[in-house]
């Protein structure tokens, strides 16, 4: 049986809608992009960068959910612009249920930066994240 937070975040994830995915995250919830080797940490900016993922990502879809208790793996697959692109997001849930940790692993190299492109045009004009300028060197 899938946690109740996997199925919601199966849910919302491709909606691209930031306040919808920020209730799924712990408070200090590290998220582990692919497109560099840098973690960002807390709700506010991962869940915006998810929702700015969900909004460039076109026809995604969930393939498989693999997991149990605080441990899954969800397999996706997705266009980003033009390219296609499968991937993996390895979550960790806390104690409360929320998401601790969030790692997404990608392929092929040409989507993955594609994907770096857009999300750095994104959120390089979104204001929310002259507040996390850190993060992005």
């Amino acid at each position: 049986m899938t946690h109740p937070t996997i199925s919601r975040l199966h849910e919302v994830v491709a909606k691209g809608d930031d306040s919808q995915i920020a209730s799924l995250l712990a408070e200090d919830v590290q998220f582990l992009p692919p497109t560099y080797w840098k973690t960002w940490t807390g709700r506010a900016p991962v869940a915006a960068i998810l929702g700015h993922v969900g909004q460039i990502f076109g026809d995604f879809r969930y393939r498989r959910i693999m997991g149990n208790g605080d441990d899954w793996a969800l397999e996706f697959q997705c266009k980003i612009g033009e390219f296609d692109a499968v991937g993996v997001d390895l979550i960790t849930l806390n104690s409360d249920g929320l998401i601790a940790q969030f790692e997404v692993v990608m392929r092929p190299y040409k989507s993955i930066g594609v994907l770096r492109e857009a999300i750095m045009a994104r959120v390089t004009s979104d204001p929310r994240f002259l507040h996390y300028q850190s993060a992005l060197s």
